[in-house]
């Protein structure tokens, strides 16, 4: 190891880390002193000094030839994926948006269109540092009880500080063909086919997601990845064109690689819209470097601290809005029983649908393994009057969604009950893991992060 080097300065990181740790005071939450996050789940404000990670964000080394990566806790996707794109090669999964961080998505369960045959981004990890409650920093590996019970533990079990990864190669260009449905059966139907034969009417699908924008309007995006263009020029998304309409609009595309990872990035997804990033004339003075998710997630910041639109919405005379920001797991079976369901009581629209299926058991999010799932994301707010604080319209997801036999993730509010969210999380095993690795209950529990919202 040479002065200065990549894992020397890890190590260094990793010291601060663990010295930060041990200078809270006891009593008070173990946090990260982070000022970002992805997370839409607001939680009880603290002025308790929290762990430097500040020298935890990038990325230790990637190996071509076994290609695998040595990744710090706190690294972005985006950064993560400069450092492999130049290799030819990507992660096995690579969440949407921009500034998700790998223990991020490890942790907190991340997804996207190559989960179908890739899994969750904790089933490509071969083993990783941990740093615990009891401030110590534990290395662990797949069938350790601290990794199975990592993902979805949102931190209440410790912070990775290093992840091994395994890496997919991928080409230069992605071909995207844009297939219509008008029923939700037909759609779901295709979708278990596509992920029992990797195909579709005899090509490959390398990369599977789909756009809900109307009952009867929707849409299976196949992608596959290429060498060649076949003479197509790549389109442009982060320009004044707007990917989620093209969806609409066209059969076929075709995008970078670099380009098709953040494709939902520059517009997070259809939600820039709410900021006028979408308006032609408004969209062509906003600064192509500001078209991002983390752009619109801190003007989201914004109006939650002011309160900007329940100010507009009372001068108007609105209903209360409550924000509904879901991603919820449904059997593929059921999607179309809960999209019925979705459009009479909730009626959001567009909705995304990404299939993933589980490699293998994990405990704190027990989906089936190989069976396939739907994800369905939803973010956005209805006007429902003044029972919006109490979240009727979330709390009829969450049971809906468990009626189905599906799951809910975690970053956004919850509202289940102890005994709930015991059973759903599987908080026994949780509990148990947490005493053996933080016995002074310094981490904060996963039911107080996610409904306690401390």
């Amino acid at each position: 190891m040479t002065s200065g080097s990549t894992w020397e300065r890890h190590e260094r990181a990793v010291r601060r880390l663990v010295e930060s740790a041990a200078a809270i005071p006891p009593g008070q939450p173990v946090r990260l002193a982070k000022q970002t996050s992805n997370l839409f789940r607001p939680r009880q404000a603290t002025t308790a000094p929290g762990l430097d990670v500040s020298g935890l964000t990038g990325v230790i080394e990637v190996d071509p030839d076994t290609r695998t990566a040595q990744v710090q806790g706190m690294c972005t996707y985006e950064d993560l994926v400069d450092a492999t794109l130049p290799h030819g090669l990507i992660p096995y999964v690579v969440p949407q948006l921009r500034t998700i961080t790998l223990g991020g998505a490890v942790t907190g369960l991340g997804i996207e269109s190559t989960s179908f045959r890739n899994g969750l981004p904790h089933e490509s990890v071969l083993d990783m540092d941990v740093l615990t409650g009891a401030g110590e920093v534990v290395t662990c590996r797949p069938g350790d009880e601290l990794f199975d019970a990592f993902p979805n533990s949102y931190g209440s079990l410790g912070y990775a500080t290093r992840l091994q990864i395994e890496l997919e190669a991928v080409p230069t260009y992605v071909a995207l063909r844009h297939v219509r449905f008008d029923d939700a059966a037909l759609l779901a139907k295709t979708v278990a086919e596509i992920v029992e034969t990797g195909e579709y009417a005899g090509a490959r699908v390398d990369g599977l997601d789909g756009t809900a924008f109307e009952p009867g309007e929707l849409y299976l995006t196949l992608a596959r990845w290429t060498e060649t263009t076949g003479g197509a020029t790549p389109s442009d998304y982060a320009g004044q064109q707007i990917y989620f309409r093209s969806v609409q609009q066209r059969e076929s595309d075709l995008l970078t690689m670099y380009d098709y990872l953040w494709r939902w990035d520059t517009d997070w997804f259809w939600c820039s819209g709410a900021f006028g990033a979408q308006h032609p004339l408004l969209r062509r003075v906003w600064p192509r470097r500001l078209r991002r998710s983390d752009v619109y997630h801190r003007l989201l910041g914004l109006d939650r601290r002011f309160g900007i639109a329940d100010r507009l919405d009372r001068r108007a005379g609105r209903p209360m809005r409550e924000r509904v920001i879901q991603d919820v797991e449904v059997p593929v079976a059921r999607l179309p029983e809960f999209l019925e369901w979705f459009d009479a009581e909730i009626g959001m629209r567009p909705v995304w649908l990404c299939p993933l299926v589980a490699k293998r058991p994990w405990r704190t999010y027990p989906l089936e393994p190989g069976e396939t799932y739907v994800n369905v994301g939803f973010w956005g707010t209805v006007h429902v009057g003044p029972e919006a604080p109490g979240g009727p319209l979330n709390r009829a997801i969450e049971a809906k969604v468990h009626d189905l036999g599906g799951h809910k993730s975690l970053y956004s509010e919850a509202f289940y009950d102890q005994e709930t969210f015991d059973r759903l999380y599987d908080g026994a095993n949780l509990a148990a893991v947490k005493r053996r690795y933080d016995p002074d209950d310094r981490l904060t529990t996963l039911y107080d992060k996610a409904v306690r919202k401390r």
